[in-house]
């Protein structure tokens, strides 16, 4: 069954820059902690329910384009109120009817204890119409950035991979990415912080886009 760990009592929505709850749970892939994904990105996201239109297209669309995510050192965890029993249904569902096999593990949380310590619902929520969050964690297990989508809106993979790309390229601060920005495309660097930096500057001080020198790998 879910068990937070003692220092996963946050109740209001996580922030950027927040430490990600840790917890223990059952998944489809056995038990597992959100501390052993240290040491890489995780994309950590909650879907409604089980057996869902919305969730079976969010779900086949990620593991068709799960090996993206690998090649960008990212793992993926999904998590839903529902048991892990009706998990492994729905899994096996996806299977057979569709012929894609979910390459990553869904977190079981029928206590809503997850979803209460990431400030996903309310804390005397009696079910999870509410949830459905994406947290992209970096390797120190810090939250990085945040999407939330209603219940009738099914996420971009392709967004989600964009972002992803993004915040690696921007991790180490010596550039920005502006609107839109995908590998490959002219960055931002840093705008001047003195007048004299400004009278200094070439082109426009206060939109220095420049190609992109040091791609990440």
């Amino acid at each position: 069954m879910t068990s937070p760990i003692p220092n996963a009592t946050a109740q209001h929505p996580l922030r950027i820059g927040d430490t990600a709850p840790d917890f223990q749970a059952r998944t489809s892939r056995g038990e597992m902690r959100l501390s052993d994904f240290r040491g890489k990105w995780l994309l950590f996201f909650s879907h409604p329910a089980d057996f869902t239109p919305v969730c079976t297209s969010e779900f086949l669309a990620l593991a068709r384009e799960y090996s993206r995510f690998e090649a960008m050192d990212c793992a993926l965890l999904g998590l839903s109120v529902d048991s892990l029993y009706s998990h492994l249904a729905w899994l096996e569902a996806i299977r057979t009817r569709f012929g894609t096999e979910i390459p990553f593990p869904v977190v079981e949380d029928p206590s809503m204890a997850v979803g209460q310590a990431y400030g996903m619902l309310a804390a005397d929520a009696h079910d999870s119409a509410t949830v459905r969050a994406t947290y992209f964690i970096d390797p120190t297990g810090l939250v990085r950035a945040i999407i939330w989508y209603p219940m009738s809106v099914g996420r971009s993979v392709d967004e989600l991979l964009r972002l992803l790309a993004a915040l690696q390229r921007s991790d180490n601060g010596d550039v920005m990415t502006p609107e839109g920005w995908r590998p490959g495309d002219d960055v931002l660097t840093p705008v001047p912080l003195t007048q004299d930096e400004v009278r200094d500057a070439n082109g426009c001080w206060f939109y220095p886009a420049t190609p992109d020198r040091s791609p990440p790998k």
